[in-house]
């Protein structure tokens, strides 16, 4: 119902009504300013980079045999044709192809039957499992890195030994390094995604349809094979994409234990070529990352399309029985239980006794020390002559990581309610689909990239833009920016559970807009807000791969200090203060759900 007054006649009296009316409903006003604000803040930077991979750079002007600024090939062939393409870019790309299929099968392996185990099986402890399993995706993925180089680093890369080297053992380069532990970890970090995928199909999937399978003659592993694998194949296509998108974009791991035996992946080159300032040559390995990442996601889009078919539908009752373990119920549980341990425990055990001890590997009462957190002068670690507790740095970097991330967080959250409800609210279909789609956007393009694209973009003025490197501004912009897609998607689908009669009620006595929406539509949808705001703060204070690219050393975060302390050779003080990043994760985690009650592992072991 309108409380607007019918429209005057003659033009100047339908143009002030239509204006009256955009001012009384400014939901088309405001998603217009969103589309442009998101065109900038997400096709701009993307425009730029390829922009600048066909363009001379500062510097290069002699060795492109062009002015700058004009259009090239030379970066194209320096990237993919040059006598260093194969240092570049292929050898990367190859590592990068063998790294991500070795993590989706090692996670997809893994993920699955824990999945499978605590969904639909009687195995013990079935909440508990449910809850623990997930767990190491709350970590940084690099925690599993810096406890695999503790555990296995040999003499070849120089400064603190490994344990099994101070036992005696000698851990060969392609255990200590390269592909072999960038599997094993990535894999550790990104199978609760599998267990959450895989965990949700198998809870929705009636198991009479095995069962009557198993009536009609079909062994257990028949049934499995024909009933239960493919209905379980838009999950399992997800899972595969999505990982392999993740593993695109991910920094902190490759750069720890690919280092030392220079075995480079995209990522690491790309950030190889930022800090050499070969800009072009980043631009155009940024690119083809930024390529590879949609059409991952497009085609796992086109999959999710095609898979709806593989829908089921049984009787009450039939979704939830579970395979009868039998006396295999208690030796079930206990894999599971060392599944957490070797992927949480051990990690986390590791790295703190790492921290209270003098020489690795050394467990006698002579041997353990707190020097690494509270004392106050270390002299053989010149760059960082200190405990982790003692001195400015740690509360210098937690204090920027927790205002830059609990803005972005708070913005993205906003932002998010806003989308949905203009998405929702809004009289124009194109306005409301362009958004939902410009919003989506970030979520094709892997963080490091788009990092490069930003600073590509925010490095010097642009028009009324100034130079936004090294500043809050820049860093708050790019976590909003690439956290948007979640928040909006949760905005959006809370909007479209509230109907339009609380606020067709305050407008009738004369509510304007905006108190309609801070007084009616955001107490409402606290939950869905708690969620946008609590989701990308706890993704952010962990974030690497976006944050190396665009943090400055006069603003440090927890996330960019630790590993500048790994650079250092400060093996005790990272894992220090890898320790506290997972400490705040935790905390924040455990409060978000407390909060909102929910639970990472909602619909597992129920």
């Amino acid at each position: 119902m309108s409380v607007i007054d019918p429209p005057a006649t003659g033009w100047r009296g339908r143009l002030r009504y239509r204006a009256r009316v955009l001012l009384a409903e400014p939901t088309t006003i405001i998603g217009v300013l969103l589309i442009g604000a998101f065109a900038y803040l997400v096709i701009a930077p993307l425009v730029a980079i390829v922009s600048d991979a066909v363009r001379v750079q500062y510097g290069d002007d002699l060795r492109a045999g062009a002015s700058v600024g004009s259009a090239t090939s030379y970066y194209l062939w320096r990237v993919f044709r040059s006598p260093i393409s194969t240092d570049l870019f292929w050898e990367p790309l190859w590592h990068t192809l063998t790294v991500g299929i070795g993590v989706i099968l090692f996670a997809v392996v893994l993920g699955g039957s824990m999945a499978w185990l605590v969904t639909r099986t009687n195995v013990p402890g079935r909440r508990f499992l449910a809850g623990a399993l997930v767990v190491p995706y709350m970590l940084p993925s690099w925690t599993f890195a810096l406890a695999w180089l503790t555990l296995f680093k040999n003499g070849s890369s120089g400064g603190t030994p490994g344990y099994l080297e101070s036992w005696g053992i000698t851990t060969p380069n392609w255990l200590a390094y390269g592909a072999v532990p960038i599997i094993v970890t990535l894999g550790l970090h990104y199978y609760p995604f599998v267990l959450l995928l895989f965990g949700n199909a198998l809870r929705r999937m009636d198991s009479q349809l095995e069962e009557s399978a198993r009536v009609l003659g079909a062994s257990r592993g028949q049934a499995m094979r024909n009933v239960v694998l493919p209905l379980l194949l838009p999950s399992l296509s997800s899972a595969t994409l999505l990982i392999f998108g993740r593993v695109l974009g991910t920094f902190g791991t490759p750069y720890i234990l690919g280092l030392p035996t220079d075995y480079s992946l995209l990522s690491t080159s790309l950030y190889r070529s930022i800090h050499t300032r070969s800009s072009g040559v980043a631009a155009v390995i940024g690119a083809v990352i930024v390529l590879l990442g949609v059409l991952v996601v497009l085609f796992d889009m086109r999959l999710v399309r095609e898979q709806r078919r593989f829908v089921t539908i049984g009787g009450k009752g039939g979704l939830d029985r579970a395979t009868d373990l039998r006396r295999w119920r208690w030796p079930a549980y206990g894999v599971g239980l060392g599944v957490f341990v070797v992927s949480v425990v051990v990690p986390l055990v590791t790295l703190l006794l790492s921290t209270v001890t003098h020489a690795p590997g050394v467990f006698r009462a002579d041997n353990f020390t707190l020097r690494f957190w509270l004392a106050a002068d270390i002299p053989e670690a010149v760059g960082f002559p200190h405990g982790l507790l003692r001195g400015g740095e740690l509360y210098e970097a937690m204090w920027n990581s927790v205002r830059i991330v609990g803005l972005s967080a708070l913005l993205c959250g906003l932002l998010g309610l806003l989308v949905g409800y203009v998405v929702v609210r809004s009289g124009s279909p194109r306005i409301s689909g362009l958004l939902r789609q410009v919003s989506f956007l970030p979520y094709l393009v892997p963080g490091i990239a788009f990092a490069a694209a930003y600073l590509t973009l925010f490095a010097v003025p642009r028009g009324p833009i100034p130079a936004l490197y090294g500043t809050v501004t820049l860093l708050v912009l790019v976590m909003v920016v690439t956290h948007l897609p979640y928040s909006s998607r949760s905005g959006i689908a809370a909007m479209m559970q509230l109907g339009r009669e609380p606020e067709e009620a305050a407008q009738v006595v004369g509510a304007g807009w905006f108190r309609r929406l801070w007084r009616i539509v955001v107490p409402i949808q606290k939950g869905a807000l708690t969620t946008g705001v609590v989701l990308p703060f706890i993704s952010g204070i962990k974030e690497l791969s976006i944050v190396i690219m665009l943090a400055t050393a006069g603003m440090p975060l927890l996330t960019t200090l630790s590993i500048h302390l790994v650079d250092y050779g400060y093996t005790q003080q990272a894992n220090a203060a890898v320790l506290v990043i997972a400490l705040v994760s935790f905390a924040v985690t455990y409060l978000a759900q407390r909060v909102t009650r929910t639970n990472l592992s909602s619909g597992l072991g129920g």
